[in-house]
């Protein structure tokens, strides 16, 4: 396999927070694939930065009573701890404050404007008379014009998930200085995303059959059909007073934060390049070879999928070889609430002493490169480590090392251990190749289950050999040898096999094994004859329930009296966290009703007989939905932009039955799928529900 030469980015972390376990999803899932690329020997960068610019650094910099570089210069600090301690191994961890980030800023600016993409227009903006200041959507507040619920941002509902502009809210205010804003017209600075050149590259683009399906289909949905124009223009101006980079020729006008956020890709890479002596354009210009990658949430799916693209063909750079996005993190079911103590940073798991592998395992154990959201459960949490990593692999390890380091002055047997081996563990030599494939689809969850199929292999066949009664017994000195060899060396591909999530445990099976820093290559073989291995030393603790108990007690007492800060930034974790809260106290004070009120509702499992697009609507799929003896239901399920109709034929899902018939343009709909999504409906999660294993068509849910 030649080498190849990859590129990856994970999305900037905003300065204006601390990094939680939701953020580590992504980082970790990244960091795993990195180290996987190198295991293999590819030259593989991992670059990222903190995304450093925006109203709300500007805000907490004044709040604190320090300038902005100094609060970004503390949070780096902060963020790159944090990382470290979970083991993710950024090539190079910069900022978007550069040197580096500015000039490619403005380069593309200029190649954008040169090519006739940028254009001035005049607009309408609410302005705080007392700060003095523009606000952005986020700074606004007022009641929602659609549900006329109170206290709502400027941007959207978080009563009713409407979304909508500003100027539409009804008495607003400054959440800056509580006055009440007045309009005011400036001239702002917009990419022509609607350009035809735009609209036909992108079309391409998102057709390449690589991106992921979910994210396909809703890069689609926002680009319409062939002959739509559904795509505008994208405001990349902001009015002083402003922390970023100030628009070249535009004295008082920044770059809005999430233009020069990706091109921050680009700014800490050209500083790893300064570092390391290597060539920018070698990855960066149109005919590169290199491949370039970029993790995110599919939050941002949008910035990363349609303008980041567009910006980079028509500035003259390689666009992405592909984007990966991925889902949310919930624990126990729900959103991370402080509340409940579920809003957990980086910074007290690691305060409180848990292991971050554990947390490594457990997300690889659940990522499967799709952009479904990500379930923490903590009892399984504890339950799954405790089981796979101490019960079944480390257990290899520990059942074997002290034999034969009593019995045999810590040496593997001398003479036909490979025959030996292959005719104990057939084709376990072989697998990596297997888990590898899983490894480069970001399938962990895929690559997980398969090692600890091999774990329970290898641990059958301990239970068989019983190298302790082997140990008792006379003249068996020769066979226990073999065994406890076998079992060394089966625990050594399948450290190779977990390095990518664990690698700090890898490095220390590595000293204990006595060998050099493992590659992927080296699960294809045996370690030689008579090898010595040093002495055994427990590699990892099981979680203990008191453990989780005392974190989510130091998160509901460190976070309950922190009021999430205003951000106009879709990234920053206090704005997270605000969402997170809002949605919890809703649930908490919706209406109850009867159990009466709940059994009109006829809930019934369905079979999804067939299923098709529906030529000319945007979000519909035709579903046929078989009841058993209760027959079939034709419904029109608004799923298009999350499911590839062919994947739902033959699934199970729950459907209301007793709904009255609608009319709609395509035909008559008979009923509803239920799905699940976020509650502001704009992430673009849906997810169908499904019974358990056993249930069958018509049965009634109640």
């Amino acid at each position: 396999m030649s080498p190849r030469k990859i590129l990856v980015t994970s999305a900037l972390p905003y300065a204006n927070g601390a990094i939680h376990l939701g953020h580590l999803v992504e980082y970790i899932q990244t960091d795993i694939w990195t180290r996987f690329q190198k295991m293999r020997g590819h030259e593989c960068w991992y670059v990222c930065a903190d995304d450093t610019h925006g109203t709300p650094i500007m805000l907490r910099a004044e709040k604190e009573g320090i300038t902005p570089e100094q609060l970004i210069a503390r949070v780096h600090g902060e963020h790159s701890r944090d990382f470290s301690g979970f083991y993710v191994q950024f090539d190079n961890y910069h900022s978007t404050h550069s040197d580096e980030t500015r000039f490619y800023a403005e380069d593309i600016y200029s190649k954008l404007k040169a090519a006739g993409l940028i254009e001035v227009r005049s607009i309408e903006q609410f302005y705080d008379p007392v700060k003095q200041m523009f606000l952005p959507d986020r700074f606004i507040k007022g009641e929602c014009p659609k549900c006329g619920a109170k206290d709502q941002y400027g941007d959207s509902c978080e009563a009713c998930g409407a979304a909508y502009a500003p100027t539409d809210l009804k008495d607003p205010v400054s959440a800056i200085s509580g006055a009440k804003p007045e309009l005011k017209s400036s001239d702002h600075y917009f990419f022509k995303l609607s350009d035809p050149r735009c609209q036909t590259f992108l079309r391409e683009w998102t057709r390449q059959g690589s991106l992921q399906t979910e994210a396909a289909n809703k890069l689609h949905e926002w680009l319409g059909d062939e002959g739509e124009n559904k795509l505008t223009d994208w405001d990349i101006s902001r009015d002083a007073p402003y922390f970023g980079f100030e628009i070249p020729g535009a004295p008082g006008k920044y770059f809005y934060v999430w233009l020069d956020a990706p091109i921050g890709y680009m700014g800490s890479f050209k500083n790893f390049c300064a570092k390391k002596g290597l060539n920018f354009d070698d990855y960066w210009k149109p005919d590169s070879k290199a491949e370039l990658y970029h993790f995110i949430g599919k939050d941002i799916l949008y910035f990363h999928a349609l303008f980041w693209p567009a910006e980079l063909k028509h500035a003259g750079y390689r666009t992405p070889t592909n984007v990966f996005a991925h889902g949310f993190l919930t624990v126990d079911g729900a959103k991370m609430s402080k509340s409940r103590g579920t809003f957990i940073t980086a910074e007290s798991y690691l305060t409180q002493g848990l292991n971050p592998e554990w947390l490594r395992y457990y997300f690889a154990a659940k990522l499967n490169g799709t952009m479904e959201d990500l379930d923490l459960n903590l009892d399984d949490f504890v339950s799954r480590v405790n089981s796979d990593l101490v019960g079944k692999y480390i257990n290899i390890a520990s059942r074997a090392a002290g034999f034969i380091a009593k019995r045999f002055d810590g040496k593997l047997v001398t003479e036909h251990l490979t025959e030996k081996f292959d005719a104990a563990l057939p084709d376990l030599r072989e697998v990596a190749s297997e888990i590898a494939e899983y490894y480069e689809q970001r399938d962990f969850a895929r690559a997980m289950r398969r090692v600890m199929a091999l774990a329970d292999q290898i641990n059958q066949y301990v239970d068989q050999n019983k190298p302790w009664e082997l140990a008792k017994q006379a003249g068996q000195d020769a066979k226990l040898h073999d065994v406890c060899s076998i079992l060394i060396n089966a625990f050594r591909i399948l450290t190779v096999c977990l390095k990518p999530v664990l690698p700090k445990l890898a490095q220390r099976a590595e000293e204990f094994l006595n060998v050099a820093p493992l590659h992927w290559a080296d699960a294809a073989h045996l370690l030689p004859p008579a090898h010595a291995i040093n002495a055994y030393e427990h590699l990892m603790t099981r979680i203990e329930g008191k453990q989780i108990e005392a974190l989510l007690a130091a998160n509901r007492e460190s976070l309950a009296a922190v009021p999430p800060a205003p951000t106009s930034d879709p990234q920053s974790p206090q704005r997270h966290a605000q969402h997170q809260q809002n949605a919890e106290d809703k649930m908490q004070s919706t209406n109850p009703i009867s159990i009466d009120d709940f059994m009109k509702v006829d809930l019934r499992i369905a079979r999804i007989a067939n299923a098709e697009h529906v030529e000319g609507a945007e979000k519909l799929l035709k579903l046929t939905l078989d009841l058993g003896p209760l027959g079939t239901r034709q419904v029109f399920a608004g799923i298009k932009s999350a499911y590839d109709p062919a994947t739902l034929v033959g699934r199970f899902t729950v459907m209301v039955a007793n709904l009255a018939p609608r009319k709609m343009k395509f035909g008559m709909s008979e009923g509803m799928v239920l799905a699940a999504s976020d509650p502001e409906g704009k992430t673009g999660g849906l997810y169908i529900l499904s019974p358990d294993a056993g249930a069958t068509p018509g049965m009634q849910v109640k």
